[in-house]
């Protein structure tokens, strides 16, 4: 047995490694690893490599390093797009740099914003009718954009940067393609982007922004000597659900923090630069323009604070105010959700989710639970849509009654306004109709289905801008249409399309539907009926462009579309791969599907089966029907991230990415209580699949996942000889450490003990006799998912004698992020598979 633990220091990073070699316990586990020599051989070698991060193979280290980007960004009025420069990974010592934890959040503690942000390093305007592009001037030199809004004439462009004084408000003329700093003053970015746009009926473009207090007092100082200990208490009650949840406040000092981090002072300001601060430093989480540009929806926290919440769940004072800096009225004071009653379709008791109406100049609009927010309580309306005018004159107006949980609302005008409502016990999703600009209604159902039926999803509206720059449905010139846009998903796999949906007779026309061998995805529509459309279009060597595709009124019109971009492949050296798209059935008859990856120039008839890495992600059903639906294009560009299984095609693995892992409980049975059986079930049918194809060797498959995938892959591993080897990344393995449920299971754990014992790999670890590699982020913030999962499995497997390897990436998330934490991640994945799965020696005959 040799352990290695290596801590980080304030001039080294390193990951922490630990290496178990001990002697195995079974015949099986004897071939299924490789002699004592060569074992204590590597162990050695680990001990000298560990002292720093890893490089992968050539043909794996191009991949991180590959170009990445342009995203793009269409303008409102579809006549310009921002396309959007993407740096290359960050380093360890980007990473690394300080941050505070508190209340659930990650904060930068210098420039007041949330730490973990992704950046741009340049911007280019895209003319769509010509297809010209123009860089943006006047940058500083090493940007770091972060967030970006359009005006709503598409005539300025603002956008956040990175400082050293901290967060820059700056703007871009967009027609003379320039940007400058528009403000001195730093913004407060912890809970937002710190700025919007206002652009109200009439009046001309400004922004709200969030600023830092002019005469805030230094930040709190935390004493190295305590003023007493940190305390809790419960008072017993109703049961009250409380997932695990990571960066809670510790102590007062944090609690004060935490004030002094989200105070915030509102100001309007002028493309030309004017200031106009208004109201007082408020501690201040969320805010929000009337369209009219009149008045603001604040929301602020309120004391106590809790140690076992995430800020969401704090007590909140909601008030609006005048622009003009005087406050017109306290809507709502909310205590603090730390009773929130079982179950996920559970919400605080009262009122709720407060916003604007988008297509009036100021009406609030909120939701108030019935039966305390409590599913199981046997009442016909679950949730009470309401609104109210301002100046709040008169009675609130009810707008709907909902049988089950709200879900959203996108409005349009008013005599439209669609509501969509679901029932997560259930997966039922509805989505109504309602005339908010009239007496109340009844209400107009106009689609119903599974949440999970995705062959049914009928899509989502095409938004537009209106006279307030507020996002509301597009319609028709004679407002009886609207656009329906959707992903298409069909026994053929998905084929994006757009529809014009007739409201009064509640039908559909089909303008275009995307056709083989290309994915294409609708982004805009250029005219008032449909047939000029800004697409998204791919296939799989070639990856995602723009065009300009006149549709006319043919649906099966060849024309083909004016290409807007011509971005090349980023990846050059692995044209060629061949992806397939698999269906088979599972041992119960259930229809499963897959897509298979196969290396450039590889002939499995030539060639022969290839060693092969299996990936996937289980996924809860409530009905078979369902979970047997194709899912995914076979005419998607073969993206390679790093963090997937593809990147080992560069080695010449064999890849089954997303292998259908449906977990089933219809009617009133839980998916959960058969959650083992199933993955059983999925993954035998998945690998006879692979063999029957040749494209795999049933003696040197690995099975591999992150997160719920980890904890599929280690409960694989524990009841099955499917797999000579498996990657566990951010995963949980013992499920009494989440005991107020996880993914779609909303039982509790004293609720259904049987069923979290049964699904903890840890119970299981005696049963695991195939190498195990566990990597996990050193500060994974994700409910569920602590580091300390990835150790106690770590330590059983360890005890037990099974070879396993536990990788701690320093100042990493449930996500990786460093350049040096992804090359390390890629050379400890592919010296373990070259290890126990490539070079494996066949296993004995049975």
């Amino acid at each position: 047995m040799i352990g290695v633990s290596l801590e980080s220091s304030a001039k080294r990073l390193i990951p922490k490694v630990y290496f178990s070699c001990s002697k195995q316990r079974s015949l099986h586990a004897f071939f299924t690893g490789i002699s004592t020599l060569c074992l204590l051989a590597y162990s050695l070698a680990a001990l000298a490599n560990d002292s720093k991060y890893q490089n992968p193979a050539p043909e794996l280290q191009v991949l991180v390093d590959a170009p990445r980007g342009p995203e793009f960004r269409l303008g409102p009025l579809n006549k310009m797009g921002l396309l959007i420069s993407i740096p290359s990974l960050p380093s360890i010592a980007e990473v690394a740099q300080a941050e505070l934890k508190l209340a659930g959040m990650r904060i930068h503690p210098r420039l007041r914003a949330a730490s973990r942000t992704s950046f741009s390093d340049g911007l280019s305007l895209l003319d769509i009718t010509t297809g010209n592009t123009r860089k943006v001037g006047g940058l500083p030199n090493r940007v770091q954009i972060a967030d970006m809004a359009w005006s709503a004439d598409e005539r300025w462009l603002a956008f956040s940067c990175w400082g050293k004084r901290g967060v820059e408000l700056w703007l871009l003329n967009v027609k003379t393609a320039t940007a400058q700093k528009l403000i001195e003053e730093p913004l407060n970015a912890v809970t937002s982007a710190g700025f919007s746009w206002v652009s109200g009926n009439g009046q001309a473009d400004q922004l709200l922004v969030r600023l830092l207090p002019r005469t805030q007092k230094p930040a709190p100082r935390e004493s190295a000597v305590p003023i007493g200990p940190s305390m809790q208490e419960t008072r017993g009650g109703k049961l009250a659900q409380t997932r695990t949840y990571p960066d809670l406040l510790r102590n007062p000092y944090d609690a004060d923090m935490l004030d002094w981090q989200l105070q915030t002072q509102l100001a309007m300001v002028s493309v030309q630069g004017h200031v106009r601060r208004f109201g007082p430093a408020m501690t201040l989480t969320k805010v929000l323009a009337s369209p009219d540009g009149k008045w603001v929806l604040t929301t602020q926290i309120k004391r106590p604070y809790s140690y076992q919440l995430p800020l969401e769940r704090f007590g909140q004072l909601i008030e609006v105010w005048g622009v003009d800096g005087k406050k017109l009225k306290t809507i709502a004071e909310l205590p603090m959700r730390e009773r929130l009653p079982s179950a996920n379709d559970a919400v605080q008791a009262g009122p709720r989710n407060f916003a604007w109406r988008n297509d009036q100049a100021a009406t609030l609009y909120w939701l108030e639970a019935q039966g305390g927010g409590d599913p199981e309580s046997n009442i016909k309306v679950h949730d009470i849509l309401m609104q109210h005018g301002i100046p709040f004159g008169g009675a609130p107006q009810k707008l709907m009654d909902l049988s089950w949980r709200f879900n959203s609302i996108v409005w349009g005008n008013d005599h439209l306004a669609l509501v969509t409502e679901n029932w997560g016990k259930t997966r039922e999703v509805r989505t109504w109709r309602i005339q908010p600009g009239a007496p109340y209604t009844k209400p107009e159902l106009l689609f119903a289905r599974k949440s999970e039926d995705q062959y049914a999803n009928p899509g989502a509206p095409l938004m537009e801008l209106n006279q307030y720059g507020r996002s509301v449905i597009r319609l028709t010139r004679d407002e009886q249409s609207m656009f329906l846009i959707g992903t298409g998903a069909s026994p053929e796999g998905d084929r994006p399309f757009i529809d014009r949906y007739h409201l009064p007779t509640q039908k559909a026309l089909r303008l275009w539907r995307s056709k083989a061998p290309y994915y294409e995805e609708v982004l805009g529509v250029v005219d008032d009926q449909g047939t000029q459309l800004i697409t998204t279009r791919e296939s799989q060597d070639e990856r995602p462009n723009l065009y300009l595709r006149n549709i006319g009124n043919n649906l099966t019109s060849n024309a083909a579309p004016k290409a807007l971009t011509a971005f090349p492949h980023p990846t050059p050296q692995l044209r060629g791969i061949q992806k397939k798209q698999l269906h088979y059935e599972r041992q119960d008859g259930l229809s499963l599907s897959a897509t298979l990856y196969l290396p450039p120039g590889y002939d499995p008839k030539r060639d022969g089966p290839r060693p092969m890495l299996m990936w996937t992600y289980p996924r809860e059903f409530k009905s078979a029907e369902t979970a047997g639906q194709v899912t995914g294009s076979p005419y998607k560009f073969n993206r390679i991230n790093v963090q997937g299984p593809q990147v080992m095609l560069a080695r010449g693995y064999t890849v089954l990415d997303g292998f259908a892992m449906p977990i089933v409980g219809e009617g009133r049975k839980e998916p959960n209580d058969t959650f083992i059986e199933q993955i059983k079930m999925n993954a035998e049918a998945a690998v006879d699949e692979v063999v029957r194809l040749g494209v795999a060797d049933r003696q040197r498959i690995a099975i591999g996942g992150h997160s719920y995938g980890a904890f599929m892959a280690a409960n694989l591993l524990a009841h099955t000889s499917l797999f000579r080897a498996g990657i566990a990344r951010s995963g949980a393995y013992n499920r009494s450490l989440t005991p107020f449920g996880f993914q779609a299971e909303d039982r509790n754990y004293w609720k259904a003990i049987d069923t979290y014992q049964e699904m903890s790999p840890f119970n299981y670890a005696d049963e695991i006799d195939v190498p195990l590699l566990l990597i996990h982020g050193e500060d994974d913030n994700n409910p569920g998912t602590f580091p300390m999962q990835s150790e106690r499995m770590y330590q059983a497997l360890q005890g037990l004698g099974t070879p396993a390897r536990l990788v701690m990436l320093p100042h990493e998330s449930h996500s990786y992020r460093a350049r040096e934490s992804l090359l390390h991640m890629l050379w400890e994945q592919d010296q373990w598979l070259l290890r126990y799965v490539k070079n494996a020696k066949p296993l004995p005959a049975k």
